[in-house]
C-alpha cells in the first residue's frame, strides 16, 4: 500500500511557514465539497482529490499522473519537528518545503535548515514566499503563479526575476544547483524554486503539484508500507493533558498501532515499555469551528498519520525517540542501537545539551561535519555539573572547554559557575548560530593562545650585522642588522655561530621608530646592553636567537604549526649550534 508523503515545512522565523500551512488548510476547507481534510496530531492530511481541486489545470500541464492518496503536512513548523522525525541517521520526512521571504533572502534559520537537510539527505523545495510584497505586484485571484505572473506588468516581472536569481546565487554558494520550477531540466540534480504568496495563495497550485509529483516520482519506494504490520513511529512531542496525564504526540510512519498494544521507547535511563491506554485524534478542521470537543478516541490507526498516545510511564519518554510496537522483531536491540548511535561520545570534546533526541542527533551531525568532537551529550537544562565537566576538559583540551546549549535553559548555579570559572556556555535556539558562535570563540581562543605563546617563547631568527652601521659602540651598543630568516624582538638574547650568547636586544628601531618585531628582508637598528661593538659583535657577524631546550621542544612539537617550513629548518639549525656548543660532560 502507498501512503501519503510526509512533508515538513521549515524556514527562518517570520518568513511565512505558519501562514503557508494555514493557507493550505484554509484553502482545503473552502474546497470541502471535494473531500475535506483530516487533522492529525502534529499534522494535516490533504486528500489527493482536494489537491486536484486546488491545483486545477496546473497538474495537467505538468504531465504528472498522481497516484498517492494525499499529502501529510507536519503542522509544527521548523527544524524541531523535522529533527524529531528521525530514524538511524535519516529523516522520516520524505520531503521538506523550505520557506524563504523573497524580500529578506537567506537568514540564520534558513542556513540552519539547509545544513540539516543536507546532513539528513532530504530532498526539498524552496518556496520563495511573499511575492505579493514585490513592488507593483497585483494579486489576480488565482492559485496559479504562472497565470498570475502572465498578468503582471513588465517591471514587476523583472523585479521578481532579480529576487529569483538572488536565491539561485545563494543556493550556488551553498553547493546546490537550483532554478525556478518551470526552467528545471533535471529534477534529480536541481532544487526547484516555487514563487508563492502565503497571503494571497498565488503559487499554491504549483507548490502542491510539485510536492505531490516529486514525492511520487522519486520517493515511491519509501512510501510503500505494510499497513497490517506492527507500528513504527516517532515521538515528536511530550505533553501534559488534563485528564490524561503525560501523553506523547507520535507520527506513525509504518504499520498499525492499536489500543492495548505494548509500545517501546527511549528514556534517559534506557528502554521503557508501556501498554497503550488510549489513542486520540483531533476533530477535523471543519468540525473544530463547530464543536467544543477537542479529540475523539479511536481503537487503532494506520500509517502515515499523527496520533496522541495515552499510556502509563510516559514521563521520561524522549522526544525524537523511535516508538516501536513490541511486535517489531528485535525491537529492544533496535532502540538500544539507536541510543548508542546518538549518545556515542569521544574521549575529549565539547559538551552538548539539547531539548530532544532529534536535536542531539542534528547537532552531532553538524558538529561532526565541522570536525568538532563531543565528550558529553545530554537532553535537558544546563546544570552546574555540565559547567564543571567543561572546566575539567581545560587541562587536556582547552579548546573543548565549552558547553553548547540548544533550546534549553541554563540553571542559575550553572550561570554563576560559568562566570566564576570563566567557562564558556554558548546558548541559542538556532543550531547554526551555536556552531558559528563556537567557531568565533575558538578562533578568539586560538588567537589569545598564539599571542601568549609568542609573548612567552623565543622564535627562531638570524641576522647579519651590517657594515658601516655602528651608531654607538657601547652602553648600549647600537648597530644595524638585516634580518635574514625568521624574526627578532626586543628581549631576545642573541648568540653567535659558536653558540656563545653575545647579549640581549633592548630595542629594535626602524628610522628611529620602535618596533616590536622585525621580519626577513627588513634592515633595522638594534640596541644591546653589556656589548661593546668590535669585541662581542663585529661587522658581518651572523647572530642567531638563543632558545633554551624547553623552548626548542615546545616549538618543535606542541606549537610546530606556528612555524613555516623555513622557520622550522632554522630551528633545527639553532638546535644544532646549541648541541655543538655543549661541554663534553653534558
Amino acid at each position: 500500500m502507498i501512503r501519503q508523503p510526509i512533508i515538513c515545512v521549515m524556514g527562518h522565523v517570520d518568513h511565512g511557514k505558519t501562514t503557508l500551512l494555514d493557507k493550505i488548510r484554509n484553502t482545503v476547507v473552502t474546497h470541502r465539497e471535494a473531500g475535506g481534510i483530516t487533522q492529525h496530531i502534529g499534522a494535516s492530511e490533504v486528500p489527493i482529490d482536494v489537491v486536484r481541486s486546488i491545483v486545477g489545470p496546473v497538474i495537467e500541464k505538468s504531465n504528472i499522473k498522481i497516484t498517492i492518496p494525499g499529502l501529510l503536512f507536519i503542522d509544527t513548523p521548523g527544524h524541531e519537528a523535522f529533527t524529531n522525525l528521525r530514524k538511524r541517521g535519516g529523516s522520516v520526512a520524505d520531503l521538506a518545503i523550505l520557506v524563504v521571504d523573497v524580500s529578506k533572502s537567506f537568514e540564520p534559520q534558513t542556513y540552519e535548515a539547509i545544513d540539516i537537510l543536507r546532513e539528513y539527505k532530504t530532498p526539498f523545495i524552496l518556496a520563495a514566499n511573499k511575492i505579493d510584497l514585490v513592488t507593483g505586484w497585483r494579486p489576480q485571484g488565482t492559485y496559479s503563479f504562472m497565470e498570475s505572473m502572465s498578468k503582471q506588468v513588465r517591471g514587476v516581472s523583472e523585479a521578481l526575476e532579480a529576487k529569483m536569481y538572488e536565491l539561485v546565487g545563494k543556493m550556488s554558494e551553498l553547493g546546490f544547483e537550483s532554478e525556478r520550477f518551470d526552467r528545471v531540466k533535471d529534477f534529480k540534480k536541481e532544487v526547484i524554486i516555487v514563487p508563492v504568496s502565503a497571503k494571497t495563495g498565488e503559487g499554491l497550485s504549483e507548490l502542491l503539484t510539485y510536492a505531490a509529483g516529486l514525492s511520487q516520482r522519486f520517493l515511491e519506494a519509501r512510501l510503500e508500507i505494510e499497513v497490517s504490520g506492527p507500528g513504527r513511529g516517532n515521538i515528536i512531542e511530550k505533553k501534559e493533558d488534563k485528564g490524561l496525564g503525560s501523553t506523547i504526540d507520535v507520527i506513525l510512519y509504518d504499520g498499525t498501532l492499536a489500543v492495548n498494544d505494548t509500545i517501546a521507547f527511549a528514556t534517559q535511563a534506557g528502554i521503557a515499555t508501556s501498554k497503550v491506554k488510549a489513542l486520540l485524534k483531533p476533530k477535523s478542521l471543519q468540525e473544530l469551528r463547530e464543536s467544543s470537543s477537542k479529540f475523539f478516541y479511536v481503537d487503532s490507526v494506520s500509517a502515515a498519520s499523527g496520533i496522541k498516545v495515552s499510556a502509563s510511564g510516559l514521563d521520561d519518554a524522549l522526544p525524537g525517540s523511535l516508538l516501536l510496537s513490541t511486535s517489531v522483531p528485535n525491537y529492544e536491540q533496535e532502540l538500544k542501537s539507536e541510543l548508542s548511535d546518538i549518545f556515542n561520545v569521544d574521549k575529549s570534546g565539547v559538551i552538548v545539551k539539547a531539548d530532544t533526541m532529534g536535536s542531539i542527533e542534528a547537532m552531532s551531525m553538524l558538529l561532526g561535519a565541522e570536525g568538532i568532537k563531543i565528550s558529553k551529550k545530554e537532553i535537558g537544562r544546563v546544570t552546574k555539573r555540565d559547567v564543571l565537566d567543561a572546566f575539567a576538559m581545560r587541562a587536556s583540551d582547552p579548546f573543548s572547554s565549552v558547553v553548547l546549549a540548544f533550546n534549553v535553559p541554563i540553571d542559575g548555579e550553572a550561570a554563576l559557575e560559568s562566570e566564576a570559572s570563566a567557562t564558556k556556555v554558548i546558548s541559542s535556539n538556532i543550531i547554526y548560530k551555536i556552531i558559528e558562535d563556537y567557531k568565533l570563540w575558538l578562533a578568539a581562543e586560538k588567537r589569545a593562545e598564539k599571542d601568549a605563546v609568542e609573548k612567552a617563547l623565543v622564535f627562531p631568527g638570524v641576522v647579519k650585522v651590517l657594515p658601516n652601521c655602528c651608531f654607538r659602540v657601547s652602553h648600549p651598543a647600537v648597530f644595524g642588522v638585516s634580518v635574514e630568516r625568521g624574526r627578532i624582538k626586543p628581549s631576545y638574547s642573541m648568540m653567535n655561530e659558536t653558540g656563545e650568547i653575545v647579549g640581549k636586544i633592548r630595542e629594535v628601531q626602524d628610522n628611529g621608530i620602535g618596533k616590536q618585531e622585525a621580519k626577513p628582508g627588513e634592515s633595522v637598528a638594534i640596541s644591546m646592553d653589556d656589548v661593546t661593538f668590535g669585541r662581542q659583535v663585529k661587522t658581518n657577524d651572523t647572530l642567531y636567537t638563543f632558545m633554551n631546550d624547553e623552548n626548542v621542544r615546545a616549538l618543535r612539537y606542541k606549537f610546530k604549526d606556528m612555524l613555516n617550513d623555513d622557520e622550522t629548518a632554522l630551528l633545527d639549525k639553532i638546535a644544532e649550534i646549541k648541541e655543538r656548543s655543549r661541554p663534553a660532560s653534558e
